[in-house]
């Protein structure tokens, strides 16, 4: 696999996606259920695909969504939905057509107030803090999101009552019924007009920035940053966590830059990935050239995905530190600075994360939980608090509140991101540092 000549530079106007043309397709496109490439299925973090080739069409999105209603309806969940999109091109139409839908069944639905863009963590949070001490009416949610892939990409994901991604036994529930309906060309979808929808009294605003932020005290150690006055910058790569940045900085009184407010369908202010594609991704060092160039401005910076579901940390003495690196470091600082966790609480990684996170779990005397690819094995362990940590090669991760309660059962970008603040106001080291004595 060879180098791209745009690999680490700006993004030419040729590699730029055609917006207009894009969101033509995905409400002109009508898949074939019968063609395995234009069917529902569901990876590791949902369904995804692009319209230019009838994998994420509004057809896609109907059937998801009208299955996902029967799914709660033969399973008693009977709260509010939270409904999250990010700042891909094909989000806001796709949030659009599953409201149209869940209102139509008549679900409670809570959208985001001024149709703020919501980042991954944010709806599970909302989830997790409605349904905290409750045994009926659970909450359950859908956050449109492709993650970190291309401009031109399409994502659905459910998130059911524990706030984390849905079993594959609820994936495969969803996506037979779906498939069934797109068979039917979607004749079997209960539908309404978006401004119906929108004035439907089962559709309600939820703020999601606020309620988030104002909580993040309650898991990361904000006032060992603020006190500290450490430069931190943030680039949120054009995603849903644009205004949250702000908000936090503001909130807490921190010395934070946002260095770029860009929100832009094209992401034409990104630098391209290894490949000659243009991805926000940032463990990519060439995905996250622009960040890296500033290292020198700031003791800690970092920055997330699209959906702010993954997050990238770069320091002054090391740059972009690698994915596994860090999440060693993490490892080692949380056990050791945490002392309301429960003690037999493990530790989470991937099977093809890195052997530095055995070791540091063994010299912490903490279990070490191994399991396949995908965030989802991690959901209940975090969600029970069995799990102290959860963490993903691909730079994901969550990890419990300092109370030893439950944060977010999905990934959460934006707490690794200042826990690296965290810890270098407290040791007077950045991450990298850190990794080097390990």
């Amino acid at each position: 696999m060879s180098l791209s000549p745009f690999a680490g530079k700006l993004a030419p106007a040729q590699l730029l996606v055609d917006i207009p043309r894009l969101v033509t397709a995905y409400y002109t496109g009508q898949p074939d259920a019968s063609v395995s490439t234009q069917r529902v299925a569901f990876g590791t973090s949902g369904h995804r695909g692009t319209s230019f080739e009838l994998g994420f069409n509004e057809w896609h999105v109907l059937a998801i969504s009208q299955a996902i209603c029967l799914y709660r309806k033969a399973n008693g969940i009977d709260g509010p939905l939270f409904l999250g999109a990010d700042t891909h091109a094909l989000s806001t139409p796709a949030a659009a057509t599953a409201l149209e839908v869940l209102a139509a069944n008549g679900v409670q639905v809570m959208i985001s107030e001024g149709d703020e863009y919501t980042p991954t963590p944010a709806v599970s949070h909302a989830i997790i803090c409605y349904n905290r001490g409750r045994t009926s009416g659970l909450a359950d949610g859908i956050v449109i999101t492709p993650s970190h892939n291309p401009p031109q990409s399409g994502g659905f994901k459910y998130n059911p009552p524990n706030g984390g991604p849905a079993d594959s036994d609820v994936t495969k529930w969803i996506e037979n019924k779906a498939n069934e309906l797109l068979a039917e060309k979607v004749v079997g979808v209960s539908r309404i007009s978006h401004e119906k929808a929108l004035r439907a009294d089962t559709t309600h605003r939820h703020d999601y920035v606020n309620t988030y932020v104002a909580d993040l005290k309650n898991v990361i150690d904000l006032d060992a940053i603020r006190d500290s006055g450490l430069r931190l910058g943030v680039d949120p790569l054009g995603g849903a966590g644009v205004n949250y940045w702000s908000a936090i900085g503001e909130h807490y009184g921190l010395n934070l830059d946002v260095v770029n407010k860009f929100v832009d369908p094209t992401f034409r202010f990104m630098t391209v990935d290894w490949d000659g594609q243009i991805r926000m991704d940032p463990s990519s060092s060439h995905a996250m050239q622009s960040l890296i160039g500033l290292k020198d401005r700031y003791q800690v910076a970092f920055a997330c995905d699209p959906d702010h579901d993954r997050h990238g940390i770069v320091t002054p003495t090391g740059g972009l530190m690698t994915p596994n690196s860090y999440l060693a470091v993490s490892i080692d600082y949380l056990f050791q600075n945490r002392p309301d966790w429960r003690a037999d609480a493990a530790v989470g990684k991937t099977v093809v994360s890195s052997g530095m996170i055995d070791r540091v779990a063994a010299r912490l005397g903490r279990r070490l939980y191994e399991v396949p690819v995908g965030f989802k094995y991690f959901a209940q362990g975090l969600f029970e608090g069995s799990l102290g940590f959860g963490g993903e090669e691909s730079a994901g991760a969550s990890f419990l509140r300092r109370d030893g309660s439950v944060w977010t059962t999905d990934k959460d970008g934006l707490i690794p991101a200042l826990l690296a603040a965290e810890m270098t106001a407290r040791t007077g080291r950045d991450p990298s540092q850190i990794y080097k004595t390990m």
